[in-house]
């Protein structure tokens, strides 16, 4: 059982962190900080991480998440991309809570560009996303950890209502798709702007997420993907015309669409994941070549 003594950060932590690195947030990185320590306690409770968790973050900033996970957590892998942030993490985990120094390792890296973590296989992923690549991020970590068992992630509202879009929704997209590929997604919540640093000019909200197995299929993940990619790539045209130019032509379209049980009428808003791969499986493999 992890028992541990952590003061969180608050208000005037974030602020004079952020004055001591001389640190401008930027909208290029994304950078909100959360500067509320019942924000935080209530994402670590949401993930449902406990004292078995090796739990990866991505972003952490100036660490509030960061040690609101080491509360409860075994282990907490910080995946942060910026150069004045990533060295003082570990510092400012080791004033607050020098009892879980050592369970808190930093890997400075793009989190879009990291083809693993250190140390034991991470079961869980838990963090504020950086706002403008949260998709490609969330998608990326999927890929390349699949020992990731669930996870709670805050994104931009808009972005959480994409993810956890059912089929026919007015919302559901590439990201649905992609998303469901990998796990059982659904919204858990929304977060106030207030208690950000610098408030953000968009909304936020949570996203939980369970692994599951992905649909069977002789298809591979990059083939179903570019099936969806093509299928959305104009949205509301029809199946047959959207994949005319993956498959080769429309008739080559409609033939693989027929075979995978698909109207070549529908749109790819109405399909969910098991009948895009079902798809792919219908295509000639020298389509993606």
């Amino acid at each position: 059982m992890v028992e541990a003594e952590v003061r969180l950060l608050g208000a005037a932590d974030v602020r004079r962190l952020a004055a001591e690195l001389d640190l401008r947030p930027t909208k290029q990185r994304g950078q909100n900080f959360v500067i509320d320590a019942n924000t935080v306690r209530r994402i670590v409770r949401e993930s449902g991480v406990g004292p078995d968790d090796v739990v990866v973050e991505v972003g952490p900033g100036l660490g509030s998440l960061t040690l609101a996970l080491l509360e409860v957590a075994a282990r907490v892998v910080a995946i942060e991309v910026d150069d004045l942030l990533a060295p003082r993490l570990a510092q400012t985990v080791a004033e607050l809570a020098p009892s879980r120094a050592d369970a808190l390792e930093v890997v400075h890296a793009d989190a879009l560009r990291v083809p693993g973590v250190p140390g034991p296989p991470p079961t869980a992923l838990v963090a504020n996303l950086p706002y403008n690549v949260s998709v490609p991020v969330l998608l990326h970590l999927l890929s390349v950890l699949p020992s990731l068992e669930r996870g709670l992630v805050m994104v931009q509202a808009e972005v959480a209502d994409r993810l956890a879009a059912p089929p026919g929704s007015r919302t559901y997209g590439v990201p649905s798709v992609k998303a469901a590929w990998y796990a059982d997604v659904r919204r858990a919540g929304a977060v106030g702007r207030n208690v950000f640093w610098p408030a953000p000019n968009v909304d936020s909200g949570l996203v939980a997420w369970a692994r599951r197995e992905p649909p069977a299929t002789t298809a591979t993940r990059e083939q179903v993907f570019a099936v969806v990619d093509a299928a959305f790539a104009q949205r509301r045209k029809q199946l047959r015309s959207a994949l005319s130019g993956l498959a080769g032509s429309g008739a080559a379209a409609e033939t693989a669409l027929r075979a995978a049980g698909v109207d070549p009428t529908a749109r790819g808003e109405v399909l969910d994941v098991t009948a895009f791969a079902r798809i792919a499986e219908s295509l000639p493999r020298e389509t993606f070549a």
